[in-house]
């Protein structure tokens, strides 16, 4: 039963930081898609086609998923290495050297997701 509240505290946690993140979104979010109200028609062309706005919020959510799963992987993997050390202090230099290669895959997939975000907000 001890077991089964503290999931429940677990899942009532991970709700309440992912609202605040999306709270967080909405509220950096709605400056970019706000008009002026004494703007140039231009401008209200611009407001019409809102694609800037929308571009910046696909870009905040894409680095934010990419960034948020990569300190999760790099946080397991340095735990389990640090795990593998402690059990068998030997293999040191192997689980060293697997877990730099592991980090720098893992650090790799974030850049790409930035390469994506840049090219979502200068090229289309």
């Amino acid at each position: 039963m001890n077991k089964l509240l503290r999931n429940k505290k677990n899942i009532c946690r991970a709700l309440l930081a992912l609202a605040v993140i999306m709270l967080f979104t909405v509220m950096f979010a709605l400056p970019a898609m706000a008009a002026e109200g004494e703007a140039a028609p231009a401008a209200a062309e611009a407001a019409a086609d809102n694609t800037l706005g929308m571009k910046a919020i696909a870009a905040g959510v894409a680095v934010g998923i990419a960034a948020a799963g990569g300190a999760v992987a790099m946080g397991l993997a340095t735990a389990k290495s640090a795990d593998g050390i402690a059990r068998q202090p030997e293999a040191e230099n192997k689980i060293r050297t697997t877990l730099m290669l592991g980090l720098v895959f893992i650090e790799t997939a974030i850049i790409y997701a930035l390469l994506v975000v840049i090219l979502i907000i200068f090229v289309l």
